[in-house]
């Protein structure tokens, strides 16, 4: 299998250097920071190239639910459907 390369000149190289340094990043910090409208896509590109992206919920000082993204390590159940995928011939 090969990971897609992100490429340090676009706005998920960006988003994928904020996530990798430890921050959490919600839509709306994503859009005002990088210019990124539909995270839910940038996430699934960084994703893509192998790395752990989960999505929190929490909720605000405000009583509104947030949605963050933040970068972590991949749980065993990640790691093992990417070991049954590979046996499976599916990757």
């Amino acid at each position: 299998m090969t990971f897609k390369k992100i490429n340090k000149e676009t706005k998920t190289y960006k988003l994928f250097q904020a996530l990798q340094s430890g921050e959490r990043i919600t839509a709306s910090q994503a859009e005002k920071r990088f210019g990124i409208k539909n995270i839910s896509a940038e996430v699934s590109r960084v994703r893509q190239s192998g790395f752990a992206v989960y999505r929190k919920n929490r909720v605000a000082g405000n009583n509104a639910q947030v949605v963050e993204y933040v970068m972590g390590t991949p749980s065993r159940e990640i790691v093992a459907a990417g070991y049954k995928a590979l046996a499976l011939g599916l990757v």
